[in-house]
């Protein structure tokens, strides 16, 4: 096996792992933690909610990897993310963030590495498919830093997420 396809392999595993090893149990967790109303709180009308965030993640991760990489269609509404404001129940916004994930990981669980570098268009960009599993994982951790803050914020106390 070539240096470079055991490297597209190891990204793909890891990229895989980021998001169903390290944030969704964070971000499970902290719902445990927070009630129905904390779910759909937010500061002011210029901030999310973590109601709103858990939808953004399940339609980011819809359309960059499922659609995006996967080439199923496209049927992300962006916009109505952020505009709900109906109060969804947690079990309701869990059970569509898992499902998104598990489809997600089921294409990037196919996916070869030979074709990292194939070129996409998802939103308006033109990218690599690596480019595009990058940058899921990584706004896949922005936000999850986001509901653990929010989380803090409403239960005053440390997640122990990490004990150094």
């Amino acid at each position: 096996m070539s240096t470079e396809k055991q490297v597209g392999e190891v990204f793909l595993l890891q990229a895989r792992q980021h998001v169903r090893e390290e944030f969704l149990p964070k971000i499970q967790d902290c719902l445990s933690k927070l009630t129905e109303e904390d779910i759909w709180w937010r500061g002011d009308e210029t901030n999310n909610s973590v109601g709103n965030l858990l939808l953004h993640l399940a339609g980011n991760v819809r359309q960059w990897i499922v659609s995006g990489i996967g080439g199923e269609k496209d049927i992300r509404e962006r916009a109505s993310e952020f505009s709900e404001r109906r109060p969804l129940s947690k079990e309701e916004l869990w059970r569509k963030l898992e499902d998104a994930v598990a489809d997600a990981d089921r294409v990037l669980a196919r996916f070869s590495p030979e074709h990292l570098l194939d070129s996409r268009h998802i939103q308006e960009y033109d990218l690599t498919a690596l480019q595009a599993i990058f940058h899921v994982v990584e706004h896949f951790s922005y936000h999850t830093g986001q509901i653990i803050y929010i989380t803090k914020l409403k239960r005053k106390t440390d997640l122990k997420f990490y004990d150094l």
